[in-house]
């Protein structure tokens, strides 16, 4: 996957400028390389970035130079949502490299459909390690096996391509079908005094209106 960008000395053009002529500022880093100014035009960069994600090796194009990266960080604007910087990583073909892959779920989970448990999804995306030649777009989970409550998918269940290690601990929870949550249980009301209780309560109020009547007839 190819990205044709071009050079911008220092600072150059100020963002705002480079952006209302359909380019994006970015930078390009790593693997001792001196920190290069980029202006990256925003429509191929959009087309790229939707297909390659943050984890697929792009060749980016600097005139005569080519520069095997991972679009390392985009930053978009938070009112328009279109892309404001982006961060590319240089990466050594011949060096493995950790990154996290996002996990794509298929299929449909039987005890959804037949019993409707809810999904819990303990991570959408998980830590690998390969060269970058191998790094995997995305991980699928089939989660047509999850035909009842409690039932789970694991790290070991995942296929993994060749040359993909995955860094989680292999008895790691991906995503479990639970059981809806029950609809709260409405308040008991406050338990009734015994009668026992009552009874001696009583007892003991007439002993006492007895003493104190035999005390004043005394005086």
């Amino acid at each position: 996957m190819d990205l044709a960008v071009k050079m911008r000395e220092g600072d150059g053009k100020k963002a705002s400028a480079l952006r209302q002529e359909g380019f994006i500022p970015a930078e390009l880093y790593g693997h001792g390389l001196k920190n290069k100014h980029l202006a990256v035009p925003a429509r191929e960069f959009n087309k790229v970035f939707k297909e390659a994600g943050e984890n697929t090796v792009v060749t980016l194009h600097t005139g005569a130079e080519k520069h095997p990266v991972l679009i390392y960080d985009v930053q978009r604007d938070f009112l328009t949502g279109e892309v404001a910087h982006v961060d590319f990583y240089a990466v050594k073909m011949d060096e493995k490299l950790k990154a996290k892959v996002p996990l794509e779920f298929t299929g449909e989970a039987p005890a959804v459909r037949e019993k409707g448990a809810v999904l819990n999804k303990s991570m959408t995306e998980i830590e690998v390690e390969a060269f970058p030649q191998d790094l995997p777009h995305r991980l699928a989970v089939d989660i047509s096996g999850l035909d009842d409550f409690g039932k789970t998918i694991y790290v070991k269940d995942l296929a993994v391509p060749r040359g993909v290690e995955i860094l989680v601990e292999a008895e790691t929870a991906v995503i479990t079908a639970t059981e809806p949550m029950k609809e709260e249980e409405v308040a008991a009301p406050a338990p009734e005094a015994a009668v026992g209780e009552v009874k001696v309560e009583t007892e003991e109020k007439k002993a006492e209106r007895a003493a104190e009547k035999e005390a004043k007839e005394e005086k």
